[in-house]
């Protein structure tokens, strides 16, 4: 139930309260104002008791949310941590496959170039004449 309608239910009824007793008092004035004075006091208190409890109500309810949303804080953060940590291994595991991979083409460019030389020193200790190279160069355009 909420709790403004039931502390305007008890303000109504309050009022209803007093202009009945007044209303239909068999008493004297002044014992029917001190009867209305009492029932004032204790429909105050009441009213006081309930705003109380509505109160403590609302704190409660707020340091709940303010735990929950901590916790929740808390929950995200780790996550993100965790999300970002699974990232830079991801990244890392990349660069060093990327660096593996640039070792092994730079070893078959150098396998290629020595190749290349030992043809050309074995194709010079071959060659019974220079000239033969020289005619042989003057063919091929380079």
């Amino acid at each position: 139930m909420n709790t403004g309608k039931v502390l305007l239910g008890v303000l109504a009824g309050v009022a209803v309260g007093a202009l009945a007793g007044i209303l239909f008092a068999p008493d004297k004035g002044s014992n029917t104002r001190k009867k209305i004075s009492r029932k004032g006091d204790d429909y105050a208190d009441a009213i006081k008791e309930k705003f109380n409890e509505f109160l403590e109500s609302i704190s409660e309810k707020s340091e709940k949310l303010e735990d929950e949303f901590s916790e929740t804080k808390k929950n995200i953060s780790k996550k993100g941590d965790e999300y970002l940590l699974a990232l830079k291994d991801k990244f890392n595991e990349f660069l060093e496959s990327i660096s593996e991979e640039s070792q092994a083409v730079e070893e078959d460019v150098r396998d290629f170039a020595n190749q290349g030389n030992d043809k050309i020193e074995k194709a010079k200790k071959n060659s019974p004449n220079d000239n033969k190279l020289k005619s042989f160069r003057g063919i091929i355009k380079y």
